[in-house]
């Protein structure tokens, strides 16, 4: 079983960082485009489609391939989606990670390295969302494929705890989405409180219905 260490964000890791992030959020693609199958708008349209099609040219063939293509069309739109997200995290926070996270006390982000290898990442600060300074959010947490099930995704969770307590919050946030359905059994059996559920006010998030979960973690409740 390989080994990994925690340990704080160096300079050279940036691209690193970005890369494990990255091929991390890639992968809901496929979840999130069965999420938005599941809808019962999506389904309806479908139907829609198929049999409009079907009863003006009579031809099964061609009402087919019309849902196929409103598919691979819908495909690309979770793609984009993904693609746009990616790309305003890799240019924003993670692009300037000392600035935001290292040159400050009261925020932090750490890596996961194993055989050298960064492996993971993770970052908190004082959550925005929340007018108390005492609140703090857990972000970026993601790990490479090849090393999931060694128990770095709990490890990150415990060291923002602990960073949390040391910096007298009383709260630690996160933002999850319904699609990542192992980090919610993750948070969940750590302690974390399911609040509440709300889909992403952008326009082609409510498009996909793509909707976060907001978890939080009560320092006091959890025995921090």
């Amino acid at each position: 079983m390989a080994e990994f260490h925690i340990r704080r964000y160096q300079d050279k890791d940036r691209e690193a960082v970005k890369e494990t992030f990255t091929l991390a959020m890639s992968e809901h693609v496929p979840s999130a485009f069965r999420h938005m199958l599941r809808r019962p708008l999506t389904q309806t349209t479908l139907i829609c489609i198929f049999c409009t099609l079907l009863s003006t040219s009579g031809s099964l063939l061609l009402s087919a391939l019309a849902v196929a293509l409103v598919l691979a069309g819908a495909w690309q739109l979770v793609t984009y989606t993904f693609t746009c997200y990616i790309g305003v995290c890799s240019t924003g926070d993670l692009d300037r990670i000392r600035e935001v996270y290292m040159e400050r006390t009261d925020a932090c982000f750490w890596v996961a390295e194993s055989e050298g290898q960064v492996v993971g990442t993770v970052a908190c600060l004082p959550s925005r969302m929340h007018a108390s300074r005492e609140c703090m959010e857990l972000k970026r947490l993601a790990v490479r494929r090849s090393h999931r099930g060694l128990g770095i995704a709990k490890a990150f969770c415990q060291k923002v705890l602990e960073f949390a307590q040391e910096n007298a919050c009383r709260q630690v946030v996160l933002y999850t989405s319904t699609v990542q359905t192992d980090a919610q059994r993750l948070y969940e059996g750590i302690g974390y409180k399911r609040v509440r559920e709300f889909v992403v006010p952008e326009v082609l998030a409510q498009l996909l219905n793509f909707t976060l979960v907001e978890y939080r973690y009560e320092m006091n409740e959890g025995g921090g």
